[in-house]
């Protein structure tokens, strides 16, 4: 829990000084790949969500 904590806290900081759409997917692949043990389903999803919002910071 402490590890998945860690990355998301990493990650949403990389989303926020980047902005963008690549690094929110980017961040968001990783979080849903660490949250749902590595499901490939987890992964995708993850990417589609923080892209969409990488998407919505950058505007």
């Amino acid at each position: 829990m402490l590890k998945l904590m860690a990355l998301l806290t990493a990650s949403l900081m990389a989303v926020s000084m980047a902005g963008c759409t690549l690094g929110g997917a980017v961040a968001g692949g990783v979080i849903g790949h660490e949250a749902t043990g590595g499901s490939t389903a987890g992964t995708v999803g993850g990417a589609v969500v923080g892209g969409v919002i990488g998407h919505e910071l950058g505007k």
